[in-house]
């Protein structure tokens, strides 16, 4: 089940989150289940696949800003990480941020499943 304290032993900064929500633990609960359904993981992978770097900075940008202001910091961490080899236009092997990116998302969606 997801809960604060789960959150909270997967590394995430669950204060500066709540904060964010007003400290409605509902809410910001609700939004992290809806920030790991985003499309923009999908959307990620398959720019990644392709060898696309704008569509993929557009996606882990978007990822890393979820991330950053629900305190989900090991996901915030690497997307964060993605986005600024992207945008400086650096040639890395974005399937292994990829892959870390992924794993975390994982990590959390099976809180969600208990």
């Amino acid at each position: 089940m997801l809960t604060i304290d789960a959150l909270n032993r997967f590394g995430a900064d669950t204060k500066d989150g709540m904060r964010r929500c007003l400290n409605n633990e509902a809410m910001y609960l609700r939004l992290v289940v809806k920030a790991l359904e985003n499309d923009n993981y999908d959307r990620l992978s398959s720019a990644v696949a392709a060898g696309d770097k704008k569509a993929a900075f557009e996606a882990v940008h978007a990822i890393k800003g979820m991330m950053g202001n629900l305190g989900l910091t090991p996901l915030y961490e690497l997307s964060s990480e993605m986005t600024e080899l992207l945008r400086a236009g650096k040639d890395a092997d974005y399937a292994d941020y990829l892959a870390g990116i992924l794993r975390q998302r994982e990590t959390l969606l099976a809180l969600c499943d208990d």
